[in-house]
C-alpha cells in the first residue's frame, strides 16, 4: 500500500514519536513504507510522514551517492532508534524533504554517528555510519524527534522560505505523489 505523505504544517510532524512495543509485527507497515518512499522517489521516510506517530524509519542512501563514491549505500529499517553520538567534521549539504516539497536548504550536520536500533527482525544493533548515509539517518531521526530540516534555518534564510512553507501547508505545491495537507 502506498500512503499519502503528510505535508508541512500537520501537527504530527512536530511531535516526538512513541516507541514501538518490542516484537510487534510491523513487517507489512515496513514494506508499505518502502513502497511509499520509492513511489515518491525519496531516500528516506519516517513513520510520522505517513501519519504514524511511532519510532520507525526506512532509508535507501544508495540513491544519494555519486557513481564514483567510495561510500556504500544502505537500504535499511530503523525501529526505536537512539543516536548515541555524532562526531567528526561538520559539513553542509542541501537537504529537502518529501513533506516539504520544493523547499531545499543547506543544513550543517556532523559527518559520522553511532546509532542503536532494532532491525526488521527485532535484532538489536549498534552501528556507525558516515557521509551521506549518516546524513539521511540524521534527517529521518529528526522526524522522530519532531524536528524538520527547516527548523535549522535561521535569520534571513528562514524568512525567505516562509512563504514557500505556507504554500506547502495549503497544497499550492505540485507533487508527483499523493499528499495530505493541514489546510486547503
Amino acid at each position: 500500500m502506498i500512503y499519502p505523505i503528510i505535508a508541512y504544517g500537520n501537527p504530527i510532524l512536530k511531535k516526538e514519536a512513541e516507541e514501538i512495543n518490542e516484537g510487534e509485527d510491523i513487517n507489512e507497515l515496513i514494506s508499505d513504507m518502502f513502497d511509499t518512499m520509492d513511489n515518491a522517489n525519496g531516500v528516506g521516510l519516517a513513520a510520522p510522514q505517513i501519519n504514524k506517530g511511532i519510532r520507525l524509519f526506512v532509508i535507501d542512501s544508495a540513491l544519494m551517492l555519486d557513481e564514483d563514491s567510495d561510500e556504500k549505500g544502505f537500504r535499511k529499517v530503523f525501529i526505536n532508534p537512539i543516536i548515541l553520538d555524532e562526531y567528526g567534521d561538520d559539513y553542509s549539504f542541501e537537504e529537502g524533504c518529501l513533506s516539504i516539497p520544493d523547499v531545499r536548504a543547506e543544513i550543517t550536520r556532523p559527518e559520522t554517528l553511532t546509532i542503536e536500533y532494532f532491525d526488521e527482525n527485532w535484532n538489536l544493533k549498534e552501528e556507525e555510519f558516515s557521509g551521506m548515509t549518516a546524513r539521511v539517518i540524521q534527517h529521518e531521526y529528526d522526524h522522530l524527534e519532531g524536528i524538520l530540516f527547516v527548523d535549522y534555518i535561521k535569520g534571513l534564510k528562514k524568512r525567505l522560505v516562509k512563504s514557500k512553507l505556507i504554500d506547502v501547508s495549503k497544497g499550492k505545491v505540485p507533487t508527483e505523489y499523493s499528499m495530505i495537507y493541514p489546510t486547503r
